[in-house]
């Protein structure tokens, strides 16, 4: 693709003017100092690119914490007709419902404060953390996978291990329909199976938070948010479970797009026709690795909250532990959605971007009616998290919004760049303490690896996207 034309529409979004190939224009949301992290032109080429994909509808659309991924940014969202639009395995990415949680407890800071190293050794020793982690004790084989697979969190529920409660606090209450274990090879299976329970490694990570400041307090009591409390945020995903499921049919789909016609700007674009026989074997199996990954968070939620009895004594309830909310931010979804007047089934690829409803949104539940779905975006492990809700501007995303910092180094300039430095120690330094599988985890994770996540959050709130509700403060960590 040639040089690309782009303009400043306002402060907070900037047009990628449509170019042939290109079907339509690109829409980066970015302020002046999101604008400075964009460096060169290849990422906004990943946004050309995508726009240039049959059937898609409206604009290629990138968050503020937009970076380079397979094919589409990281970041990236678009939505393509049923009809005649595609389905991409880039357009979700290698960690299939790689997602985020947030638990919130009754303690404050100082509740914990005294029995903190011991909180953190008891969830390093709970929750199994690094590259190919496992969980022998929480394994499901057989048939028995297979309904992890169809039910998602659902099947956590059923097998005791959380309340049905914690259904109501799931993007889609934790299942995505369509999921069929047919499609799923069995090298997926093989991956995926003792891995139920697990961390993982790189940016997944365990962390305990305070809320530092509360920005709507209205919302922030609809939530179950105050000043001081202590919360618990997970991000992980599929497991090597998504990433078999990925690999195996973002090979197949070169061919599919060349027997459908398609002309591929970036053979990591490969694609199908939603309807086409490989659109469909693709999405049932890409539903079967997110409901993985919504029982996987799940399993984790128990055993932080097992931790947590551990250390305090007495039950998660007794201790106020309530899931606020999971949602994914690697999906592909069939939805309905509204462009220039028309409502269209659509499928909206959300690739490293979380869904974000509106208040009154029929889809929310009746506990988020009022206030707007919550929508988590964690910083980096040195920097602030927040807590954003859903507002009606939202609607010109397709109902999406950041999902956190957003890199800025690749992991092997981290890694460079940490040379000679002691990361725990730095940590420390800043009152946070952390405990990690593997010292290469923690160099590629350094806080200057991210965007600082206050500059992602004041573009989507600029942009009338979501609101700000709180900030959360790290305290302690468990990396992989």
């Amino acid at each position: 693709m040639s040089t690309l034309h782009t303009r400043r529409l306002d402060p907070f979004r900037i047009e990628i003017v449509r170019t042939p190939p290109m079907r339509t224009t690109g829409l980066v949301y970015a302020n002046q100092a999101i604008e400075r992290t964009l460096g060169d032109e290849n990422v906004l080429h990943q946004v050309a690119n995508v726009a240039a994909l049959p059937g898609i509808i409206g604009p290629s659309m990138a968050m503020p914490d937009i970076h380079w991924g397979y094919g589409f940014p990281i970041g990236g969202v678009a939505a393509f007709s049923v009809e005649d639009g595609i389905i991409s395995p880039g357009g979700v990415g290698y960690d299939i419902n790689c997602g985020i949680c947030c638990i919130l407890t009754g303690m404050r800071l100082a509740d914990v404060r005294g029995r903190l190293d011991k909180l953190l050794t008891a969830l390093y020793n709970h929750v199994p953390a690094g590259v190919g982690s496992s969980n022998p004790k929480l394994a499901a084989t057989g048939r028995e996978f297979r309904k992890v697979l169809e039910k998602g969190a659902g099947w956590a529920v059923k097998k005791g291990y959380v309340p049905p409660s914690d259904l109501e606090a799931h993007e889609d209450e934790g299942c995505i329909e369509g999921a069929d274990p047919d499609a799923v090879s069995g090298k997926a299976v093989e991956r995926g199976q003792p891995q139920l329970g697990t961390l993982g490694s790189g940016n997944h990570f365990l962390e305990l938070d305070v809320v530092d400041l509360v920005s709507d307090r209205t919302t922030a009591e609809g939530f179950g948010l105050f000043e001081d409390q202590v919360v618990v945020q997970v991000h992980t995903g599929s497991r090597g479970l998504g990433h078999q499921i990925c690999d195996d049919h973002v090979h197949a789909m070169v061919a599919a797009a060349a027997r459908h016609g398609i002309s591929l700007p970036d053979r990591q674009l490969a694609c199908a026709p939603v309807r086409s026989a490989e659109g469909r074997e693709y999405f049932g199996a890409m539903a079967c690795a997110a409901n993985f990954a919504f029982a996987n968070r799940e399993l984790i939620v128990f055993l932080i909250r097992s931790a947590f009895e551990q250390v305090f004594g007495g039950s998660f309830e007794r201790l106020g532990m309530r899931l606020l909310f999971d949602c994914c931010h690697n999906i592909a979804k069939l939805e309905r959605v509204v462009w220039e007047g028309a409502v269209i089934q659509a499928c909206v690829h959300r690739k490293g971007a979380t869904r974000a409803l509106p208040p009154g949104d029929a889809r929310l539940p009746g506990r988020f009616r009022e206030t707007g779905q919550p929508v988590l975006v964690p910083g980096d492990m040195g920097r602030v998290s927040y807590i954003l809700s859903g507002e009606p501007g939202a609607a010109e995303t397709f109902f999406s919004a950041c999902h956190g910092a957003g890199r800025l180094l690749s992991r092997h300039e981290a890694k460079k760049r940490a040379r000679g430095r002691q990361i725990l120690e730095e940590l420390r330094r800043k009152d946070i303490r952390a405990m990690a599988a593997s010292r290469a985890t923690l160099a590629e994770e350094i806080p200057e690896a991210y965007k600082d996540v206050s500059d992602v959050v004041d573009t989507v709130t600029g942009a009338g996207i979501a609101k700000a509700v709180a900030r959360l403060r790290p305290v302690a960590m468990v990396k992989g």
